[in-house]
């Protein structure tokens, strides 16, 4: 009997000394890994702090159940590679993507680490996934549709504009996907009988003045601007001259209007960055991405900044105003 105690003693000793290893284990804090076409450290910009928010309505605490570990390659393409190498060997547990170079990067990289993607091209049919039901591979995430706007982003423009013959499309010459986004509008203003001048930049530090020069030759009377890395470094320049050349702007995010563009349409950039923190919830849970449909937003944003019509002497109808989601005065 006295043994038997003595053994009982014994295994319920090494159960609580188990028990207290086992406490003392420190939780695995889920990393997750996230790449700017445009930001750095200083200023991630407002794309990172929606994903952020996203995740804080999740019930997620930034430093206690999440670390985010961010990258900004600040208009550089050509580091892409370095930084999404960089976050692979920081074992991330999930990436999110906003910009092609790096989803293409990233799927060269790692055929295992969930890769959430927030793309303005069709997935599809640039060969980033099988299907938006079906993506396969280690991808899903979300399409924002912004190529399939073009159309109605000229029809804004030619509603404005009385009379509108020509628009300017101020693109990066060297990137596939304005040459992409290029071509939808061309194939919108066929439709529209209005005829494109190409305003082809290039570089971290484009001619931009050269492109409204080339404008006012041209005959351009609007200005469309197709969003890249680049461009969007440069957006306060881009507006600046677009309002200084009296040019009306389209611009492909509410970003550019709400920094002094005169309008934008598009689907609502932040929302869809707060959409993106669901996919990182469920992927950190255990889904798959290939078992995760890829999203398309359903919700558009028509955004007009008024003071910016003002300047240019441009005369917004009534009829038009009522139709905008947002009217900055």
């Amino acid at each position: 009997m006295r043994i038997s105690i003595l053994n009982l003693t014994a295994c319920a000793l090494l159960f609580a000394l188990c028990m207290s290893a086992s406490a003392q284990q420190p939780t695995k804090v889920p990393r997750i890994g996230y790449i700017s076409g445009t930001g750095d450290a200083s200023n991630p910009g407002p794309y990172v702090e929606a994903l952020r928010q996203g995740l804080k309505d999740l019930g997620y605490v930034e430093g206690t159940n999440f670390v985010m570990e961010f990258r900004g390659a600040q208009g550089n393409t050509e580091a892409v590679p370095r930084l999404v190498a960089e976050l692979l060997q920081l074992k991330v547990d999930v990436l999110v993507v906003p910009i092609v170079s790096a989803i293409r990067a990233a799927m060269q990289a790692t055929k295992s680490i969930p890769i959430v993607i927030v793309t303005q091209v069709d997935p599809v049919a640039t060969g980033l996934i099988d299907s938006l039901a079906h993506p396969g591979g280690n991808i899903t995430g979300i399409a924002t549709l912004q190529r399939d706007l073009s159309g109605k982003r000229l029809e804004l423009v030619a509603e404005l504009v009385p009379k509108l013959s020509r628009v300017g499309i101020l693109r990066e010459a060297d990137e596939s996907v304005s040459a992409i986004g290029f071509k939808n509008y061309e194939t919108a203003a066929r439709g529209l009988k209005i005829n494109l001048q190409s305003l082809e930049v290039r570089g971290p530090n484009p001619d931009l003045e050269g492109a409204f020069r080339a404008a006012a030759k041209g005959g351009s009377r609007a200005v469309i601007t197709i969003t890249n890395n680049s461009l969007f470094l440069n957006s306060k320049r881009i507006i600046n001259l677009a309002i200084k050349n009296r040019l009306p702007s389209m611009y492909e995010g509410s970003s550019w209007v709400e920094a002094g563009g005169l309008m934008s349409y598009s689907a609502d950039d932040l929302a869809v960055f707060r959409r993106a923190a669901t996919y990182v919830d469920k992927l950190l849970k255990g889904a798959k991405p290939a078992d995760l449909p890829v999203e398309q937003p359903t919700k558009f944003q028509f955004v007009i900044n008024l003071k910016s019509a003002k300047q240019i002497g441009l005369n917004i109808p009534q009829s038009v105003l009522f139709r905008a989601d947002k009217v900055i005065r």
